[in-house]
Parts: C-alpha cells; structure tokens; sequence
C-alpha cells in the first residue's frame, strides 16, 4: 500500500462554473443530527472539519425538500423553511471559510421505511402507493401531488444556489421517490409517467431535473444519485444491458444533469461483465461512456470489503488504493465518493494525500452515533 502512488485523485477537475481541487467527494450520509429539522453549529462543523482535511467536494447528507412525510427519519434536515436555510447559510459560510466546496442532497424518500421504526403523521407517498414489488405502502400520487413535488425540488435547488452552495445533488436512487418511479416494481402507473420501457419510467425524473434547471438557471452544476440496487432488494437491477442504461440516464443528461453520481455497493465490480469481461467498467464507466456526462463512482471506497460488512464492524484500514488508482488513471469515471471512512476520519483526504496511509482510521460503527 505505501507504493501506491495517489497523484491521479488530486488532479483538478471542473464541472460547468465550479472548479474542484481534487477528485475525492464527501459522499452523503444520513446523521440524523437536525433537531426540528435545523442544522446548527454542531453540523457546520461537521461539514468543516470535512473541507480543512482537503475533501475536493462535500455532498451532505439527504435534506428534505417542501412536501409532507418526505423523510423517513426524524433528525433528517430540511431544506425550506426560514429556521432551516438560515442553519445551511451557516454550513455553507463555515465549508467556504475552510476553502471547501459544497451542495446539499435534495431527496424524498417516498414510501421507504427509516430503521428506527419512527413514522410521519401524514401518509407516505409513492408512484403506485408500494414500498416494494407487491408490498403496498401509503399512497398513490396524483397528478397535482407530482407536480408540487417537481415544484418543491426546483424551489429547493434555488434556495441552495441563493445560499451560496457550489452544486446540488437530486437523490434519484435507493429505492427512495424518485427510483420509486424509474423501478418497474413499484411504478405500476398507466398514466404519462409510467410505462413499460425504462425510457418511459423516466419521464417523471426527466421533468424534474428540467424544473431544477430552469430555477438555478444554466452554468450551475446538476448532479443526479443514481443506483441499480435498492434498499428494498438489494439485487435490483433497472438496466440490464447498456441499451437500456442508456435509455434512463440519457434522458436525464439532456434534461441538464452535469453529474451522474453512480452509487454501487462495490466500485470495483464490472456492471456488464458479460460484454467487457470481469475488469470491465464500473456503473460510472458505463454512465460515462453512455451519456458522456461527468460521473462520480461510489461503493465501499476505504473498506477492506464492503458497506454492509462496515456497519458489522470490519475493518477498513486496508484500502485497496490500487484498484482505484488503476481506474481512475484510464479516465473510467472522472470524480469518486468516499463515505464511511470519511465519517470516521474528516482528515482522510489529506492522510492520502500526504501519503500518510498508516494513520487511516478503520470505520467504527460508533461513529455514527456522534458528528466526530
């Protein structure tokens, strides 16, 4: 591991108006810690103590845009709402201060369940009223629900813009709203915003990444979470060949997505062995080739096996550098997310970055009972 020679992660890169130092970014992870919503300072310095270890990108955790029961946890922060924008404002003058770059995670989690068992007080909704394939769960979007909810997004990524930030995320992926609708299983509508075809599936997402547009306006940069997987079922896949991958994410690239942040649980794994062979590009290699938009890959980066393991208490002192220096020295994805080993160590970054690989932190699932 000492040999690996890192240089390739902290070349600039530029995305639309933002520069970016490095390739490396904060991925966004769920903490919980917004009491009413709120971010305050304990979370500025969360986020701060990310931009001084020399994280290229920060992406925050999942916020909630304006529509009922769009969190499935409480602690998760808003994104609208007076008491709230003024906790980012805060956030974003700390990162900015520290010299970092940031956006917030724009999400609803549809009809998903949260793991602490809490529930909102109003009904989940979701494309067709499903948590999963033949699970039913809450309520079916109207029409009108689904335009006030493309409103509340496009609403929310101004407000981010406005405040300061660098970039925003739309969380499209997990098995959350939006992946609700590009999911066949849980998207049964007969209406303009179903169909049989991923293409069709999209339309919904396609929608509203143009409303984001139109309200941050050109320039500022777009990215979009996508993933294969869900939490409902791990083993979900919504494009089985690179015809069909294309189908879905092409849609949202020429609607104004500048970034497809491509969330697999293994970075290193091919997603279509089958016609490249076992080294052959990852979900954000094939996004890339695909759309030709920038992408980020992510998956259990700094751990010696994968996320799930993590939160078993494996250790992720063992990074495999060199699988990811391999790939990113021939183009196959421009950016990669680091999550969990970040939670854990905000100074990361800069221990690879000085070569100082021996003082990486292993993941501690006690990490996430506290900002550290």
């Amino acid at each position: 591991m000492t040999a690996t020679n890192t240089d390739v992660l902290f070349r600039p890169f530029r995305i639309g108006s933002l520069e970016l130092p490095n390739r490396i970014v904060m991925s966004p992870m769920t903490r919980g810690f917004a009491p009413g919503g709120v971010p305050g300072s304990a979370n500025a310095d969360y986020y701060r103590r990310r931009a001084e270890g020399g994280a290229g990108l920060i992406l925050s955790e999942g916020t909630v845009i304006d529509r009922p029961a769009s969190r499935n946890e409480p602690g998760i922060p808003f994104f609208h709402g007076e008491a709230a924008l003024a906790g980012w404002k805060g956030v974003i003058d700390a990162v900015h201060a520290a010299g970092g770059r940031m956006g917030p995670q724009l999400w609803h989690t549809g009809s998903t369940k949260g793991m602490s068992g809490w529930e909102p007080d109003v009904p989940v909704e979701s494309p067709s009223g499903l948590l999963a394939p033949g699970t039913p769960r809450g309520e079916t979007m109207s029409d009108s629900a689904i335009a006030d909810t493309i409103a509340a997004f496009a609403k929310a990524a101004a407000e981010a813009k406005r405040l300061g930030f660098d970039i925003v995320e739309l969380h499209g992926a997990h098995g959350y709203l939006i992946d609700q609708f590009f999911w066949a299983g849980t998207n049964l509508r007969d209406d303009r915003y179903g169909g049989a075809g991923i293409g069709e599936r999209a339309r919904f997402a396609q929608e509203l990444v143009a409303a984001v547009r139109a309200a941050v306006g050109p320039g500022f940069p777009i990215s979009f979470r996508v993933s294969q997987w869900k939490q409902q079922d791990y083993g979900a896949r919504l494009a089985e060949t690179p015809r069909e991958m294309a189908e879905w994410l092409q849609p949202l690239v020429d609607a104004g997505v500048d970034v497809l942040h491509c969330s697999q649980r293994r970075f290193w794994e091919p997603e279509f062995p089958e016609v490249d062979g076992a080294n052959g590009l990852n979900f954000a290699g094939w996004a890339k080739k695909l759309t030709g938009a920038a992408t980020i890959s992510v998956g259990s980066v700094g751990l010696s096996g994968e996320f799930l393991a993590a939160f078993g208490g494996e250790s992720s002192t063992s990074v495999a550098l060199d699988r990811l220096v391999e790939r990113m020295e021939r183009d196959e994805f421009d950016l990669i997310a680091v999550g969990r080993a970040l939670l854990s160590d905000p100074q990361w970054v800069a221990h690879v970055r000085d070569g100082d690989l021996e003082k990486l932190k292993g993941f501690s699932p006690a990490a996430l009972a506290e900002l550290v």
